[in-house]
Parts: C-alpha cells; structure tokens; sequence
C-alpha cells in the first residue's frame, strides 16, 4: 500500500509541474486565479459535503472510503469538464474544441467507478481471507 501511495503521489507531484510550467503561457493570469478560486469553492461549499453526507447515508460498512474517494474524484472531474460540458453548441471554428468532451467525460466517469469497485471487491476479498473460520 506505501508504495502504491508513493507512486500516485509522484505521478501526482509531475503533473502538477506541467500544469505550472503550463501557466508560462497564460496571458491573464488573473483569469486563471479567478477560475481556481471558484473550482475551490465549488469543491468546498458544494462537492465536499454532498460527499461525505452521501457516503454517511448510503454507504454502510468498510466500502465507505472508496466510494467516498470515487465521488471526490467524480465531482471534480465535473467541475473541470463544466466549462466544455455547458458550452453554447458549436463554435465557429471546429478546432477550438475538436473531441467529444461529454463522452470523455462519461468514459472517465466509468473509469472511476470500475475502478472503485474493483478496490471495494478486492478489500472484501481481502477481509474475507483474513477471517477465521468458525
């Protein structure tokens, strides 16, 4: 478990230097610090609590921390993917915004439950082989 936490920290950690090294290119960085501002209180007026109140609510038993984890990892993929997600239709010009952000965003929603179930069946597996018998 340690090294898999030190790997997705690492992997963490690269990504936030090309995300830096990205706003060399900014123009108005005060657009930039407008919209972290408002995806942070997005996420912590709005996205934390219905969280945590989901995983109190529905969740019972040793599942509670993954699919809190997974509904964390769902709303901000959200928050990202608003601006593409409530665009106006399409633009002018075809190359500002070429791929299909609602399907991408819908994959990688798949992606994030498929992998929190499987964590949430290996952990029960787990648990399950660590029983005695009676």
């Amino acid at each position: 478990m340690k090294a898999l936490r030190v790997v997705v920290g690492s992997v963490g950690v690269a990504l936030m230097g090309v995300g830096a090294s990205l706003l060399t290119d900014v123009r108005d960085p005060a657009d930039v610090l407008v919209w972290l501002g408002g995806a942070a209180l997005l996420h912590d007026v709005l996205i934390a609590p219905a969280v945590l109140l989901v995983g109190l609510v529905v969740v019972r038993g040793g599942t509670r921390g993954p699919v809190r984890g997974a509904l964390l990892v769902a709303g901000a993929l959200t928050a990202v993917a608003l601006p593409v997600l409530l665009r106006p239709g399409r633009t002018a010009n075809p190359s500002v915004l070429p791929l299909d952000y609602p399907r991408n965003w819908l994959i990688s929603l798949v992606a994030v439950v498929t992998v929190t179930a499987l964590w949430a069946a290996a952990r029960g597996f787990a648990r399950g082989r660590r029983r005695p018998d009676r």
